[in-house]
Parts: C-alpha cells; structure tokens; sequence
C-alpha cells in the first residue's frame, strides 16, 4: 500500500466525535417524540419543582465524562434528573408571575433557527435573518393597530430584543443621548438627567437607570391612583419641579398592564405632558401588548400614537417560545446613532451602501440569534383568527374566575381585573393569604404567586398557558377554596 493510500485510510478511521447526519436524524426523532409526550403528560407533575436547594446539583457526577456517552443515555438522564427540577411554565395549571408560553410551531421554528446557526449581528451576515426580522415587525405594527411612524417604511422600525428588560435600557439610552445631543455617550452623564416611572412599573426600569449612568436616585417615582395606574398629575408637578430645580427631565415609562395587577397607565394624558416637554415616552406593554391583536382591548392603550418606543413580548402571551420581546422607536436614526459603533471587521459593502439593517445597533450586545424564524412561524400557523380566539378565551376565564371571588363573601378583589390577570385575597389577612399560597402551590396541583398592592399581601392568577381550558380554571378555584377552608378551621 502506498503511503498516500495509507494516510487516507488512517485518516478515514479516524474517530470524528460527531454526530452524524444519519445519528441526528435518529436522535431528533428521539427528542421530538419526548417533547411531544411530555407535553401529553404534564398535568400529572407538580407544577412547582418540589426539590430541595443543591438537590438537582448532587444527584449529578462530580466530573464530566472523560470519554463521550451514547445519546440514549443523556435523554434517560433528563428524564430521571432534570425534570424533577423543572417549574413547569407549560402546564395549563401554570397561573403564576406572567404566562411565558410556547407551542408547537414556535418551538419547530426555534429547532431550525438552532440547525442554521446563523448569527444575525449585520444584514450580511444572514441577509433573511435581517429581511424576516424587519417584515414580521412591519406586520404586527398593522396587526396591533400601532401608528403607522413604527413601520420600516415610515421613520421608525422594529426589532427582536431578548427581554423587555433590554427594550427598556436601549429605549432610556436613546432618550439619554437626544437629551444630551449625544454628548453623554462620550463624556458620561452629569448627574442631572432624570427619568420617571410609576411606583407599579417594572424593576428593569431601575436597573436601566443603574446601567446607563442615570441613577437611581434620578428615576422619580410617580404614585398612582386607586387602579394603581401612574397619576398624570403628580407627574407634571415633578416635572415642573425638577426643571425648576435646574434639573434635565427627558424620559417617562408609561405601563400597559404592570406586573403587579395589570394596571393601565393613562397613555394619552402622560403622552400629553411628554410633548409638552420634550421627553421620550416608551410604553411597555410587555404581556398585555398580545391582547391588542383583538381591536376591542385597544382603548387600554390609547394615546399610544403619542409613544416614542413600544415594546411587547410575544414570548408571554402570543405562543412565541422564549426569548421574543418585540421592540419598535418612531426614530430609528436616534437608536441607531446612540448605539452604533464600527470597528473595521464589521466594515461590508452592504453596510455602506445604506441600503440595509444592520440590527447590532439596536440592541446592546453584538450577536444575534435568528429569533424571527419561531415568531414567523407561529404568526402563519395560528393567523390573527387563531390569536384572538385563544386571547379571548383567556380573558373570559379570568373574567368568570373574578365573578367567582366577587361572590365568594371570604373573599375581595384588590385591583380592577382589564384582562387576563385577577388581584385578590381572603378578608383575614396577610398570614392567612400566605398560608393558602404556601399550601397552594407545595401541592404541585397549582402554581400561583403574589404581590403586595396597597401593603396588603396579594395573590395573583394569571390565565395564559398556551392550554389552559376551563377546567383547569375550575380546578384552580376549588383548591383555593379548599386550602381557604383549611386556613380557617386553623382559626377557629
């Protein structure tokens, strides 16, 4: 055997240590049909993993494996270690937090997205990464009735943020750098900038403000009224305020259903104050936004027109698996002039011609993934018919659950009930309240959480899941009535 003959063989007996395509294809069955049976089975675990803190940890190998193992057995250990560890955020008994739903078609959609690998940082890096972005953007501007200025062919656009967290800090740093004439991102802030809030708005707010040198002493705050939505009358006296006090007020959040109760800000009369202004108002409509795809809920964000930047999270309440927050700015040049920043390895043709996206800057990290692959998918497969049906199906439960406690004498409503999440408690208290939720949710039959509205202890059910029926709703309801009893019998 020649020499040349013999290195080929060798090489060719080499051991690669990758899965093959024909491997992949047996495996990717193998994963499917688990998803697919898991779902069929996920109402008989406890919805809230029952472990102990360092349990998942210890029942794992100390080392890692010196040598590969067969995949059979990695999916035998998901079984028999991970999932005992897992809060089932897909169980239709899920009422906890916010809904961060998913389905079939988002999570094919996310299976490809992975299989292509793309990383969507320029338009040449994956030009239909980019073009699929900006149109399913562009189509749920029209299928969310928002003003046409976030179109990509009016002034602003949109993009695909991981959380809503981000939308927040990009839309603050905009706001930050036209309020400065971008002189703050090359010399820093000055300690006079100051932004504003509701005392319900979301925590990100606070560490947007951490983040990009405004401090959090500089994000004012602003009380609410009894439906625990922002008051537009003490925010303009502490704007009048701060400006007299020789102090730069340029930024407001207004909240389309706040995660403690669902309130509504006043778009229209905070959008009012904001022109009057000149201040950035960015609405955040993070799980309530998804309602919007019904015209009949729209009037909770009216004013909207008014809006700098929007933001919405499909991955909440529109079946787009995590991570999807969609982000739109009526000015896209005011994102991108904040955000950008060119070393010459990202310099392309593309890129200089002005005649594309380039998404790296409009966001704060680099990379992207191809997230409007699973968002294209689950807007096709489900149509705005689909979406509405399940949005209005959601609502009239949570509806007839706030019936059933309005009726229920032990119990009271803490906050109006707009759409799909109910604020409530039992009339004895904080301690009794704390009991049913503990007991509630160490059942596994239920997951609930809770806030504190008014300094009361507050229990919330939200109803979201991509499945969740009426039974289950039902089955919610009795075990709430159940534990109640119990915590009373305990009292008396």
């Amino acid at each position: 055997m020649s020499e040349a003959k013999r290195l080929e063989k060798n090489v060719s007996d080499e051991k690669s240590f990758h899965m093959t395509p024909d491997e992949f294809r047996r495996h990717g069955h193998a994963v499917v049909d688990w998803i697919a049976d898991y779902q069929a089975r996920i109402e008989s675990f406890p919805v809230l993993s029952q472990v102990k803190p360092g349990e998942i940890r210890a029942s794992l190998p100390a080392a890692p494996p010196a040598h590969g193992e067969p995949f059979e057995a990695l999916l035998k250990d998901v079984e028999r270690l991970i999932l005992p560890g897992v809060t089932h955020w897909q169980s239709p008994n899920f009422f906890a937090y916010f809904p961060c739903n998913a389905s079939g078609p988002g999570i094919l959609g996310d299976l490809l997205s992975s299989g292509l690998g793309v990383q969507g940082m320029l338009w040449s890096t994956s030009p239909a990464c980019t073009e699929l972005e900006t149109h399913v953007t562009d189509w749920l501007v029209r299928m969310l009735g928002l003003p046409e200025k976030f179109l990509s062919s009016d002034t602003g656009g949109g993009v695909i943020q991981d959380t809503a967290s981000s939308a927040a800090l990009c839309a603050l740093l905009a706001a930050r750098e036209r309020a400065t004439h971008y002189a703050s991102n090359k010399k820093g802030c000055n300690g006079r900038l100051v932004a504003y809030a509701s005392t319900q708005s979301h925590s990100s707010l606070e560490k947007a403000a951490m983040i990009s040198g405004i401090g959090v002493e500089n994000l004012r705050l602003i009380e609410v009224d009894e439906n625990l939505a922002l008051r537009p009358d003490v925010l303009q006296r502490q704007v009048d305020a701060d400006r007299r006090a020789g102090l730069t007020a340029f930024f407001v959040c207004a909240t389309v259903g706040t995660t403690s109760s669902n309130a509504m800000d006043p778009i229209a009369a905070i959008g009012g104050i904001c022109r009057q202004h000149d201040l950035w108002l960015h609405v955040d409509a993070a799980m309530s936004g998804t309602a919007m795809l019904c015209p009949e809920f729209r009037h909770l964000q009216d004013g909207v027109e008014l809006a700098d930047s929007y933001n919405f999270n499909p991955h909440k309440w529109m079946f787009t698996n995590f991570d999807c927050s969609c982000f739109w700015v009526a000015d896209r040049k005011a994102l991108i002039q904040t955000l950008s920043i060119l070393p010459e390895y990202l310099r392309n043709p593309a890129s200089e011609s002005g005649a594309v996206i380039d998404y790296r800057d409009w966001q704060i990290q680099l990379g992207r993934r191809f997230r409007s692959l699973k968002l294209w998918f689950v807007i096709r497969y489900y149509g705005v018919e689909g979406f509405q049906h399940h949005i209005r199906q959601h609502v009239k439960l949570a509806q007839q659950f706030a019936e059933w406690v309005r009726n229920d004498d032990r119990f009271e409503l803490a906050a109006p009930v707009p759409l799909n999440l109910v604020c409530f408690r039992h009339k004895a208290g904080d301690a009794a309240n704390q009991g049913i939720l503990d007991c509630l949710n160490r059942s596994g039959d239920v997951f609930l959480t809770h806030t504190k509205l008014n300094g009361k202890l507050t229990l919330r059910l939200c109803v979201g899941q991509t499945n969740t029926q009426a039974r289950h709703v039902e089955h919610a309801w009795k075990r709430i009535q159940a534990e109640a009893g119990k915590v009373e019998e305990g009292e008396s």
